[in-house]
């Protein structure tokens, strides 16, 4: 079975990467997680100091777009961690691929480390 994989590469603002971070940690991943959304892994990268990754799985890319469109669009999302994250945030990438349910699961790792 595959799903499709989300890819987001963020480049932060310098000086931002630790505060970001613990704000994922903390604040986005919990509430992403809650709203069933599946948060593959997350963390810094090797490309440049002022990067970092979010990957999440979907069934399809309507339930990419309906899931997020719920989640941004939610009061607890913009009265909760937006803020600290938007506002450290340069630029980003979204790339959209899709992968088996194997390869997923070896993704998870990354964050079990």
């Amino acid at each position: 079975m595959k799903r499709l994989i989300e890819i987001r590469t963020y480049r932060l603002k310098p000086g931002t990467a630790e505060a970001f971070h613990q704000a994922v940690h903390s604040l986005a991943v919990p509430m992403l997680k809650s709203w069933h959304m599946d948060v593959v892994a997350y963390g810094h990268t090797n490309h440049e100091e002022a990067s970092y990754f979010l990957i999440r799985s979907y069934e399809s890319r309507e339930a990419l777009e309906r899931e997020q469109n719920d989640f941004y669009s939610s009061s607890e999302w913009k009265d909760g961690p937006r803020k600290e994250l938007v506002d450290r945030i340069d630029s980003y990438l979204n790339t959209l691929i899709w992968l088996s349910a194997e390869a997923i699961d070896s993704m998870r790792e990354l964050n079990q480390a």
